[in-house]
């Protein structure tokens, strides 16, 4: 190989296929994006039909790599023996943010089937009662604008679809399904929120035309995606002789579960092991206790034993014992039948033993006060109706009042500065005060089980 060869950039006529016709427009391009939503559309079996335009959100670097790309990049696949290279194809057009005459022009294309989001959920602009944040400077600034002129640029994410939807039917075109694939609980219902109360500000006749003409689907996202650093580029560059400045890595396993209509059609997900369900729930309780509920018990309780990441602290047989009950207290409040939790539970095994994706656990740790609520209290206190004071579920909440003690990994939380009087006292004294700040004063075997347990982990502090 050449060292020309060797510097080759990625480009259509020499890799990837053709660009598709665009049918799908996606806002977010980040890694996650590209490892999920835009790797399904690459598996499918109609991808050739499918093509997708993808906007970036507040930067626009990501686009100025993929540009002279010609939309292609390479997803690394990160397996516990290697890695695997595949050049993916299912991006046809790259956009800034700013470039919103293109988004316009996208909705007004009757060939656009599908709409598509991962802008996090910061990205909704949701007040406290889950409405969209009308007092938002930037929401604002999106409802001046459009009230204005309806193919104004705007910022936020509510903000361009409606956008989008007032120059689609201004087109006089037909449906069309928005479907989110950030990490949050019902994040269909809550875009379909949003987007109802931008309309309704801006234009009340714009409502029933999205309720004629929208559907908004739910999902279930999973698959962990590191950033991109240069050693990933190197990868690319001596596996493939290309210069890729925008590679994905990514672990092997990747789940997405769907629940929605898709009135102008979709690619074949399915094919590709996407799953379209009649509910969605169940598959989000699920990842919500197995998955993101073991993290939090890890990163709070291993990293008191020295562990750093996800693969060191399952490698070590008590920590993953602790993990094997915490998964058998949680499974027996799951609405899933129990051959398909223990695939799951094996799963999570193989992904967690992955030397290769190096997940921090001290990373995972951050913002414990938001994640404790929805990824332990529920199975606690299921385990409690029950008649059960589940040492798993107490396991955690004990790992959690010594984090904020200042044992294991750092404090990194939003709410930081009200967690603080959680750490004062006596341990007994901080075990009652964090029990209280998740509603679970009134338990007397509770508080004794938890101070238990956090004397057993205090013992194997480093």
């Amino acid at each position: 190989m050449t060292a020309t060869t060797a510097a080759q950039t990625l480009s259509r006529a020499r890799h990837g296929r053709p660009a598709a016709p665009v049918r799908i427009v996606h806002l977010g391009v980040g890694n996650f994006f590209r490892a999920h939503q835009a790797w399904y559309t690459e598996h499918a079996p109609d991808a050739a039909e499918w093509g997708i335009a993808a906007f970036t959100g507040r930067s626009a670097a990501v686009a100025d790599e993929l540009r002279p790309q010609d939309g292609l990049y390479t997803l690394i696949t990160r397996g516990p023996v290697g890695d695997e290279f595949e050049v993916i194809s299912s991006l046809s057009a790259v956009h800034a943010a700013e470039e919103h005459a293109a988004l316009l022009g996208y909705f007004r294309s009757p060939a656009l089937a599908i709409v598509t989001l991962t802008v996090t959920e910061a990205g909704y602009r949701r007040g406290a009662d889950g409405g969209l944040d009308l007092a938002d400077a930037e929401v604002a600034a999106d409802l001046a604008a459009l009230r204005a002129a309806p193919d104004a640029a705007v910022r936020t994410a509510p903000g361009r679809l409606v956008g989008g939807l007032l120059a689609r039917r201004a087109a006089g075109l037909g449906p069309l399904a928005i479907v989110s694939c950030d990490n949050l609980s019902g994040n269909g219902e809550a875009l379909a929120r949003v987007v109802h109360d931008l309309a309704l500000e801006v234009d009340q006749t714009l409502v029933d035309w999205i309720a004629a003409k929208v559907r908004f689907a739910t999902t279930m996202v999973d698959r962990i995606t590191p950033a991109t650093t240069a050693e990933h580029r190197a990868a690319v560059r001596a596996a493939l002789g290309v210069a890729d400045a925008a590679p994905v890595p990514t672990e092997p396993f990747a789940e997405w579960v769907i629940q929605g209509e898709f009135p102008a059609g979709c690619p074949d997900w399915v094919d590709a092991g996407a799953r379209i369900v009649p509910d969605v729930v169940p598959f989000e309780r699920r990842k919500l206790a197995l998955l993101n509920g073991s993290h939090s018990l890890l990163a709070y309780a291993a990293t008191i034993a020295g562990h750093e990441t996800v693969a060191d602290a399952i490698a070590d047989p008590r920590c993953r014992g602790w993990v094997e009950q915490w998964w058998d207290e949680a499974c027996a409040h799951l609405p899933l039948p129990a051959d398909e939790l223990d695939a799951y539970r094996g799963a999570l095994l193989e992904r967690y033993h992955n030397p290769n994706i190096r997940h921090a656990l001290a990373q995972i740790a951050a913002d414990g006060s938001l994640k404790l609520p929805v990824r332990i209290v529920p199975t606690l206190r299921a385990e409690l109706a029950d008649g059960r004071v589940p040492e798993g579920a107490c396991r955690a909440v004990a790992a959690w009042a010594l984090h904020l003690r200042g044992v294991g990994a750092p404090v990194k939380d939003v709410n930081a500065r009200a967690l603080a009087p959680l750490a004062a006292g006596t341990l007994a004294d901080g075990v009652a005060a964090v029990l209280a700040h998740l509603g679970l004063a009134d338990v007397p075997e509770l508080a004794t089980a938890v101070h238990r347990l956090a004397g057993e982990l205090l013992s194997l502090a480093r």
